[in-house]
């Protein structure tokens, strides 16, 4: 049983004339009439009553008919959701993040922009460290990722530079530093220096460490926190001071403030990368919508 099939039958049935049917599939009506015999021997039963003005559903018709109904209905529905996911108008796009990249205002405006704009395709956010997001990007488990540059193993795909960040100095609120408007990293080389893994984000752990030993002093490392974000839990409980992008600096969190640095600026860039074979239609979307453009 071929989907046309029940198309024509059903069009007979509601028209109760094969005449009207025919003009309404925009076919003429003895072709109409063969595919409609050609179901009704593949049933094994007769569908429709002739009559001399039309035509009538027998009981078995109706039955068909019904039933034809919800098949048509879900054929068209699944043809159009097919057709809806090729455009990238719905189903799922993965994207990976870096840790604390999510806070940043740049990655929020995007994705904002393109669940108002495509609101049929379902995000699926991963969070994961900079060499878990690069292989998870080149083995396929996510489609796009939101990484923090520097970045070595960045090169082997196409990323697009978003914002440029700078890393402020978190402070306990009780620090006598922390009165300031600004501070320099040469006030704190006697104080901890609160850290993440270098696995974590390579890129930036080497930025900090170059940073302080620019101002002339190896910094005294302490405890390390699992996350670039968790870090500011460990200074509001006074393990140390930290250096943390901007964005991670403006959330409110009891006990810990953010400043600027003084005679230094240190630096990380947001980007969002993805491999260099053909991209989804969802993923493209994306794409297309950050501005400015700026490859790397």
């Amino acid at each position: 049983m071929e989907l046309r099939h029940l198309r024509y039958f059903v069009a007979v049935a509601e028209t109760a004339n094969f005449t009207r049917a025919a003009e309404r599939l925009g076919i003429s009506q003895p072709p109409l009439s063969q595919q409609i015999q050609r179901l009704e021997h593949e049933v094994g039963t007769s569908l429709l009553k002739r009559l001399t003005r039309g035509v009538e559903l027998t009981e078995a018709g109706k039955v068909l008919y019904e039933d034809a109904l919800i098949i048509l209905k879900l054929s068209d529905a699944a043809l159009e959701r097919t057709r809806s996911v090729a455009r990238g108008m719905q189903g799922f796009l993965r994207i990976g993040f870096a840790s604390s990249s999510a806070f940043n205002p740049q990655v929020f405006s995007l994705l904002h922009r393109y669940r108002d704009k495509y609101p049929g395709v379902t995000l699926e956010p991963q969070e994961r460290d900079m060499s878990g997001l690069m292989t998870a990007l080149s083995e396929g488990v996510i489609d796009l990722a939101f990484v923090r540059l520097p970045c070595e193993r960045s090169k082997d795909f196409n990323v697009r530079v978003i914002d440029d960040e700078e890393m402020v100095v978190a402070l306990p609120k009780m620090h006598p530093l922390s009165r300031g408007e600004s501070v320099s990293l040469a006030e704190l080389q006697h104080e901890t220096l609160i850290t993440f893994p270098r696995e974590l984000s390579p890129g930036l752990h080497d930025a900090v460490i170059a940073a302080c030993e620019e101002a002339g002093f190896t910094p005294k490392l302490g405890q390390q926190c699992p996350q670039i974000a968790s870090s500011l839990s460990m200074v509001a409980t006074g393990f140390g001071y930290a250096l943390v992008p901007a964005s991670l600096g403006r959330i409110d969190v009891a006990n810990v403030c953010c400043l600027p640095l003084a005679n230094q600026r240190i630096t990380t860039q947001i980007a969002l990368a993805w491999r260099r074979t053909a991209q989804g239609k969802a993923a493209q979307h994306l794409l297309n919508l950050m501005s400015p453009l700026r490859v790397e």
